[in-house]
């Protein structure tokens, strides 16, 4: 009976002893609550704006050491080369082509188009205008698991009957039709789901403190929060404090007399030395330290799931001529990398068996991605265009030879032309509508997509081409037509202008805002903060 007693207390103090380092072990945590998730999508952010990316003028710390906790995907793309399509896309799951937001909500269709004056061959393709409400949105997904859902910021997926709040989100700060923040980044801004407070704040920062009060309120429940950030889109606005430490910036490191060159249709942007714009993306990192530090000081940074991306390319061309995406070609609107690939950074606390992957990743992805490192069911019927990069995170294999597809059938404000891509195997292929041409690239492409290899490899072009069309088809995607009222001279003339005018009042302007004396306004867009 001795040893049988023996035997048992023995027997339970092992039992005690393993329970107590099991609940030591911080899987207990992850199992006893669902992640918090927290996504961050900046406005037009080029692949190489921020420091961890090889700037060397723009400075990202916060976000820099974001992606270096957690995993960089050094080939993530955004689902389109502009927002709104990029945005849905993000959203359900699905490639542009198949949820038919193919362009950004308010462009021109059609016969309209000819309003523009650019006098081009095609009239591009009629698109959907909002969310369309049948798919299940990625908020729609978490918040029938119990999550409470959040959306701050820019929304631009449709108007009134399709805002976030009817899509999924309990709620929406700031988030309405508009693409570009009305009213610019300073307050008082003309937002119907954001009240001014005060006169002169930042919009940046306003969204950032309005996700992190979200965070402390929430902090013992489960979350899905969406930071949308207007920034760093148009209309490029800092205060005078940043532009100033951006323009001697540029100036110690030598201001170029030249920063543009001419791309195939608009001028384009060479140097990274635009001092307004530097002070946007150093106050978008501002606000991410503000969202980061909540989670930090709530004690939940190490169970909440931390996505950084952007919609689109940089702007290099149009708009406003913000920044250079070389060695990358392109940008915003444009066919070619600048204007599609993106930082991609993912964050899980508890997975730490890589720092970085190569695998080549779209914003599809992210809805069942994060839907799995939530252990929640999947939705294949609504992500179809999507796979979870699970087990890339987790160090496991991955299928790295599925085709990627856009599908852009219309003109970009930035230079972009109607056309449709694949990417498979390291090899990528531009379809173009006006006249059916096509441009091959081996990926990386050493020679920013300048080295089109098509003639050498006519049999992989064929059948990346065949592959692409098979699939446009499938999904029944709208194309652009033929303008009958193509009139060639009106277009030369166009061009012209664009070579003899436009290139050297661009010029005059980038040195003009790097001048010692340089002021915008009276006021710097407003910038001055105002205590009552």
């Amino acid at each position: 009976m001795k040893v049988t007693s023996s035997i048992k207390v023995l027997y339970f103090v092992v039992i005690i002893n393993f329970l107590g380092c099991k609940r030591n072990q911080p899987e207990t945590i992850k199992i006893d609550k669902k992640p918090n998730i927290l996504f961050i999508l900046v406005d037009d952010l080029g692949y190489h704006d921020l420091g961890i990316t090889g700037s060397t003028f723009y400075e990202t710390p916060n976000v820099d050491k974001l992606a270096t906790e957690g995993v960089m995907f050094t080939n993530g793309y955004a689902a389109s080369r502009v927002c709104s399509p990029s945005r849905a896309s993000i959203m359900t799951g699905k490639f542009t082509a198949r949820h038919g937001i193919t362009d950004w909500i308010g462009a021109k269709a059609g016969k309209d188009w000819r309003i523009r004056n650019r006098h081009d061959k095609m009239l591009p393709a009629n698109y959907v205008m909002q969310l369309p409400k049948e798919d299940i949105t990625m908020a729609e997904a978490f918040k029938e698991q119990g999550y409470k859902t959040f959306f701050a910021g820019k929304w631009h997926l449709g108007g009134e009957g399709s805002y976030p709040e009817d899509h999924g989100f309990d709620i929406n700060i700031a988030g309405i039709d508009a693409g570009s923040p009305r009213g610019g980044f300073f307050a008082p801004w003309n937002n119907s789901k954001l009240k001014n407070k005060l006169k002169g704040e930042n919009l940046t920062l306003r969204l950032a403190n309005e996700t992190a009060d979200f965070i402390s309120k929430h902090k013992d429940s489960t979350f899905f929060a969406f930071l949308s950030f207007y920034a760093v889109h148009a209309p490029v606005q800092t205060t005078q404090e940043k532009w100033r430490k951006f323009r001697n910036k540029a100036d110690s490191m030598g201001i170029a007399n030249s920063g543009y060159q001419m791309e195939r249709i608009l001028p384009i942007r060479q140097i990274q030395d635009n001092p307004v714009y530097g002070g946007l993306v150093e106050s978008m990192d501002d606000a991410v330290g503000v969202v980061l530090k909540a989670l930090k000081d709530n004690g939940i940074d190490d169970n909440t799931i931390v996505v950084f991306t952007s919609d689109n390319g940089g702007v290099a061309s149009g708009d406003n001529y913000a920044t250079s995406n070389l060695p990358l070609r392109g940008g915003k609107g444009y066919q070619w990398e600048g204007g599609i690939k993106e930082p991609f950074f993912i964050n899980v606390p508890w997975l730490k068996s890589i720092k970085s992957s190569e695998v080549p990743v779209v914003s599809t992805d992210l809805y069942p991605t994060l839907l799995d490192l939530a252990d929640l069911p999947l939705n294949a019927n609504q992500h179809v265009d999507g796979l979870s990069l699970k087990p890339i995170l987790e160090g496991k294999d991955f299928d790295t030879k599925r085709p990627l597809f856009w599908h852009y059938p219309h003109y970009g404000n930035q230079g972009g032309e109607p056309s449709s891509i694949i990417q498979k195997n390291g090899w990528k292929l531009i379809h173009y509508w006006e006249d059916g041409r096509e441009e091959l690239f081996k990926l990386p492409s050493k020679e920013n997509d300048s080295e089109n290899v098509i003639s050498q490899y006519s049999d992989i072009a064929n059948n990346l081409s065949n592959e692409l069309l098979a699939w446009l088809k499938e999904v029944n995607a709208a194309y652009p037509i033929t303008d009958t009222e193509f009139d060639a001279n009106k277009r030369n003339q166009y061009l012209n202008n664009l070579v003899n005018k436009k290139l050297p009042n661009l010029e005059k302007q980038r040195l003009d805002m790097l001048s010692p004396d340089f002021k915008p306004n009276d006021d710097w867009w407003g910038s001055q903060v105002y205590h009552d």
